[in-house]
């Protein structure tokens, strides 16, 4: 556990205002999502529609003195603990999004602005979710450094693996013969939403024997999701013998291709069936000129136990470490 220094921050001017985020925003909120360099579709109020009833929504809008939008702040109530805000419950990553203007100081500021919003409100602690610097557009680490500043500590650290696609990467050799394997079986990759219904059996089971947990997503919010964002959700399955044995749903953002979901029955392991599906996908994420193909966390535990062996499957197609970080702020005494 990293701790900042207890230090203080020097006093700053803040003219920023805060407001609670209304469902009567929704449109103006995705709008600036779109405009954002650090976001992706997961930050928009059409994809937290889909389980809305689950948190209890406390995001916050960022304006100048001028009452012009600067920034946002999404956020809920965590569902376990009501008196921690949580940005968010929800989504992977959250962060202050802003339109690149919320820079050095001004990120000070504006935390500062948030932070005593919350604890004006009765919350005592704030758990922040950066978002991972693949998915930034132009570099915004500021709200890393506001965060040390203010004193808050690094409590989580996940480990994803992720391939620069615009660098030259190394695929083992170990995934090279396995790849040659699906290949002699015969396996066939097919892509598409009409093979969601019986993906994800496969993905139920594999993460119910592996980890004793269910998909984050029901098959119904999966295909709803899609509905709403054809464009950046994909069924990507290897099939073996006319019966699906693997597949991976992917979310698509700007420059990130991500693994959301990865799994193979017994039969799709034997054929080496996840091997065809990721050649497909890195030549497909190179087709759209991505910059980065992520595979997700492997480790569990709050980030103190690494998967060893899923993390190497991982970094054999030629990945290497991203963080998740995950903060925690104090936001009284």
């Amino acid at each position: 556990m990293i701790q900042a220094s207890a230090k203080q921050p020097e006093q700053v001017n803040n003219c920023f205002k805060i407001f609670p985020y209304d469902q009567e925003y929704s449109e103006l909120w995705d709008k600036f999502v779109s405009e954002v360099p650090m976001a992706t579709f997961l930050h928009t109020r059409r994809y937290l529609s889909y389980h809305a009833d689950k948190f209890k929504d406390i995001s916050l809008i960022i304006t100048d003195d001028k009452n012009q939008w600067i920034g946002l702040f999404l956020a809920a109530v965590d569902p376990d603990h009501s008196y921690r805000v949580i940005s968010h419950p929800g989504i992977t990553y959250g962060g202050v999004l802003h339109k690149g203007n919320l820079f050095g100081e001004k990120m000070l500021q504006a935390l500062q602005s948030v932070r005593n919003y919350y604890a004006a409100t009765g919350f005592e602690v704030l758990i922040y979710k950066a978002v991972p610097y693949i998915y930034h557009q132009k570099p915004s680490a500021d709200d890393l450094h506001a965060l040390f500043r203010l004193g808050a500590t690094r409590y989580r650290c996940d480990l994803s693996c992720a391939i620069d696609l615009q660098n030259s990467y190394q695929i083992s050799q170990r995934r090279s013969r396995c790849l040659k394997k699906a290949q002699k079986q015969n396996v066939q990759v097919k892509e598409g939403a009409t093979f969601a219904q019986n993906l994800w059996p496969v993905i139920e089971e594999n993460l119910n024997q592996k980890y004793g947990v269910k998909p984050v997503h029901t098959l119904y919010e999966i295909l709803h999701l899609y509905s709403l964002f054809p464009d950046n959700i994909q069924f990507v399955v290897g099939v073996f013998e006319a019966q699906i044995v693997a597949g991976v749903v992917l979310f698509n953002s700007l420059q990130v291709m991500h693994a959301q979901y990865i799994a193979a029955s017994p039969a799709g392991y034997n054929v080496s069936a996840l091997d065809a599906i990721f050649d497909y996908c890195l030549k497909k994420a190179n087709l759209q000129n991505k910059r980065y193909f992520n595979f997700g966390v492997s480790t569990e535990d709050q980030g103190y136990y690494l998967n060893v062996s899923l993390y190497q499957f991982k970094a054999e197609f030629g990945g290497g470490g991203v963080l998740h970080e995950f903060y925690e702020l104090k936001l009284k005494g």
